[in-house]
């Protein structure tokens, strides 16, 4: 069984920096896609970044590309997102992710390709 925790979310003013981490135990991320997801109040869960296994091969959603980065650690099982330059319409509660998929590149944006789930760590922005 997969566990996963977030970590990092928190309060930042507009344009500023977060840095999450998600702790995966149970099984290291060495096999597997892994993405995160956010969901604001009232909005459906969607696709934010996601990594290959090797960490070679990322996938951004429109909406952060230029701004947050995914990376993840294998010897440490751990996967990161770098959110720079935060906007309001960042503010939701993210969660880190594993693929469903056995493929070590494809990179899933729906959340049902996903079958591993962090209980995710809140992010606000405020202006």
């Amino acid at each position: 069984q997969v566990q996963l925790v977030e970590s990092g979310g928190g309060l930042v003013q507009v344009g500023g920096s977060l840095r999450l981490s998600c702790t995966v135990s149970g099984r290291t991320t060495s096999t597997y896609v892994m993405g995160w997801f956010r969901q604001a109040p009232g909005k459906e869960r969607e696709f934010v970044a996601g990594v290959s296994v090797s960490g070679s091969i990322t996938y951004y959603a429109d909406s952060v590309k230029g701004r947050f980065t995914i990376s993840r650690d294998n010897a440490e099982n751990t996967v990161s997102l770098q959110m720079n330059n935060l906007a309001p319409e960042d503010t939701a509660v993210y969660y880190c992710a594993k693929s469903r998929r056995n493929s070590r590149t494809y990179i899933g944006r729906n959340p049902g390709e996903y079958d591993a789930w962090g209980q995710g760590t809140q992010v606000t922005v405020s202006s």
